[in-house]
């Protein structure tokens, strides 16, 4: 691996934990406003899944130096992982604050049903972020598959 792919690892490896850091700051802010949003048990949902995104941010962020992956592959993980957790939040959050998405988060949501277009939104932004996800921690998977210099016995 070049000086110049490390430099990048931990440059982006510095941001997740960065990006979990504002989300935790987020999560604060967020805890006092929940029971304004039109479905609170939504806004609690998107209180929980910021929190709980934020710690993966911040554990991705302090392994991503590991990541033994190519240039192309790592900017596709790191964006499509960041995609795909904070597109998840906002999908959680317009539900919440439109009273909106029992069409595709039924648990989450119970009886809130917003119009064909808050609930077609949502649908889309949560459909967008399977296939990024995906590709995401498959990449990180495969990028943690072995240390340099290690033998693969213990």
């Amino acid at each position: 691996m070049s000086d110049n792919s490390s430099i990048t690892l931990s440059r982006q490896g510095h941001r997740l934990v960065q990006l979990g850091v504002a989300l935790f700051l987020f999560v604060t802010l967020q805890g006092l406003v929940i029971q304004n949003f039109a479905v609170p048990s939504l806004g609690r949902a998107a209180h929980t899944l910021s929190l709980s995104t934020g710690l993966v941010l911040v554990a991705l962020g302090i392994v991503w130096p590991r990541l033994t992956l190519g240039v192309t592959a790592t900017r596709v993980a790191f964006w499509f992982l960041v995609y795909s957790l904070l597109a998840t939040i906002v999908a959680f959050l317009l539900a919440a604050m439109w009273g909106a998405g029992n069409s595709v988060l039924p648990l989450a949501a119970g009886a809130a049903h917003g119009t064909a277009l808050q609930e077609n939104i949502i649908a889309a932004v949560l459909v967008s972020t399977l296939p990024t996800g995906i590709v995401a921690f498959a990449l990180i998977l495969w990028g943690l598959r072995g240390m340099p210099g290690f033998s693969g016995r213990i």
